[in-house]
């Protein structure tokens, strides 16, 4: 795998920025629902200890990244070994070394040597002192792009590579159904606006007309617009759909300026209040019952494990990236609690999706702001239309290589790889969305179920698996200038003690 051109490198604030907006997305919006649940001390407490976490396995990631590019610049090295040796045999018409491999000492073994490298099974070529010739540096770099599933294909087994697909599959599905619910449902508050009561809940929508002489209830406009979105995007999932550049840059923007929006609204509601006679608004302190929600909501809210080799590789200076994302992550857990806590001080009911308590509202006489509340009110429909075939596209992959064997694929049937998979992407979130809308249920589960194993547990078997490899076939004379700050085997160990405790909380949560 060759390394990056310089022409699709750049600067190291711009993968700053990068970061910032991956991590920053659909989950933020449910974070203030979140905290109005739990409580705005417990809410704060939560942020900064599932922050703190993300960042211990992001930097699990980095390392392993760096490791699997060792073992790559490793075997090219082994390449050149294994060519001298049969040039010189060749010259002096001696029998080859490279010809009598080795029988492993175990079935488990070869698997692993196989996974490994397919091509280098000579012993005694892979045990030999590293050239001279091979700077120390070259082996621990972050020069290739090696995707999350490349990772788990070289350093896991196959049970462990069926269950990182899996689990990958899900998290994706939670994803669709996020995006999904978000959208059906800013566009039905959209669209039943003048006609729906501030205080109404969920549970109204079943039998509140949408419009005043109307026959459709909320939540039949809410299924007509979920069946609309997907039919008009669906489709996408069939093809090859890559996101470019400018669409990239055009989300941002629109993500920047909603919730710099949303901050601001909430702050000006707090410093004049829409009605000064009314009394203060007063969250929860501390909510015990709110912790299982707040667990998965703050979970998805710092997702950015699986698209880190995307973004990552393509910096030019790498030498302070540990210092990047320490800034990011501090930067953006300071965001996260502007947002909930102005929210949940703002505003008596947190909607689910908080850009809900932006819809527009009837008695609105100033241009200026009616065309802002349509704006937030429609933001998720902006950004999360744009993603929805990427994230249907991938899982559809993702789909196929945990089902099908990717290097036969095209010895299977048309309709198996072109219509059943992209279907079995697209149809289960269209029915689950069908008949729930609510986000809060479907982050929170996708978040502490799906998204635990995305962001706590990979990443821990993927550095301890990484760590093994590397001693192994490298040695521990060169050192991983891009290890983990959290050495040792504690750290593994604490983040999958956490996970199980988050685990059960949910758990427990749901039975009840």
């Amino acid at each position: 795998m060759p390394p990056r051109s310089a022409h699709e490198e750049y600067p190291t604030w711009v993968g700053f920025v990068f970061i910032f907006n991956l991590i920053v997305g659909t989950g933020a919006l449910a974070l203030p629902s979140a905290f109005s649940h739990a409580g705005w001390i417990l809410g704060s407490l939560a942020i900064v200890v599932l922050a703190f976490m993300s960042y211990v396995t992001v930097t699990f990631v980095i390392e392993t990244m760096a490791c699997a590019n060792a073992v790559h610049n490793w075997k090219r090295l082994q390449f050149i070994k294994r060519d001298r040796v049969i040039e010189y045999d060749e010259d002096s018409n001696v029998e080859s070394l490279v010809d009598r491999p080795e029988a492993s000492d175990s079935d488990d073994d070869a698997e692993h040597a196989r996974l490994v490298d397919d091509q280098l099974t000579d012993a005694s070529i892979e045990q030999t002192p590293l050239n001279i010739m091979y700077c120390r540096k070259t082996y621990y770099t972050l020069s290739s792009k090696i995707e999350l599933g490349e990772m788990a294909n070289m350093f896991f087994g196959r049970t462990q590579r069926f269950l990182f697909y899996f689990c990958l599959a899900v998290y994706l599905y939670g994803d669709l159904s996020i995006y999904s619910a978000a959208v059906a449902k800013s566009l039905r508050d959209v669209a039943c606006a003048h006609n729906h009561r501030a205080n109404a809940t969920d549970d109204d929508d079943g039998t509140e007309r949408c419009w005043q002489d109307g026959l459709l209830t909320r939540l039949d406009v809410y299924r007509l617009c979920l069946v609309a979105f997907v039919t008009v995007l669906g489709p996408f999932t069939f093809f090859n759909v890559q996101k470019t550049k400018y669409l990239q840059l055009l989300t941002v923007l629109f993500r920047w300026l909603a919730f710099s929006v949303m901050i601001s609204i909430a702050i000006h509601r707090l410093l004049a209040p829409v009605d000064s006679t009314a009394l203060p608004i007063t969250p929860k302190r501390a909510d015990i019952a709110g912790i299982p929600y707040l667990i998965g909501t703050c979970i998805y809210s710092f997702m950015c494990h699986h698209s880190l080799p995307s973004l990552l590789t393509p910096i030019a200076n790498k030498g302070r990236l540990k210092a990047l994302v320490s800034f990011d992550y501090v930067l953006i857990g300071g965001f996260y609690l502007a947002l909930a806590l102005t929210g949940i001080f703002a505003f008596a009911d947190i909607k689910d999706l908080y850009t809900l308590n932006f819809v527009p509202s009837a008695d609105q006489a100033n241009g200026l702001l009616k065309a802002v509340e349509y704006f937030l009110a429609l933001f998720p429909v902006f950004t999360l239309s744009a993603s929805f075939p990427i994230v249907a596209i991938t899982l559809r992959n993702n789909l196929q290589t945990l089902f099908l064997d990717a290097a036969q694929l095209e010895a299977y049937n048309f309709f198996l790889r072109r219509v059943f998979f992209p279907l079995l992407a697209i149809l289960p979130p269209l029915v689950v969305c069908y008949f729930t809308e609510s986000v809060s249920n479907l982050v929170g589960f996708t978040g502490c179920y799906a998204g635990t194993g995305i962001q706590y547990l990979i990443p821990v078997a993927l550095v301890l698996s990484a760590r093994r490899t590397c001693d192994n076939m490298i040695g521990r004379g060169i050192v991983n200038e891009f290890h983990s700050p959290f050495k040792g085997t504690v750290w593994p160990m604490l983040v999958i003690g956490w996970t199980v405790a988050c685990l059960v909380l949910v758990t427990i949560d749901l039975v009840i």
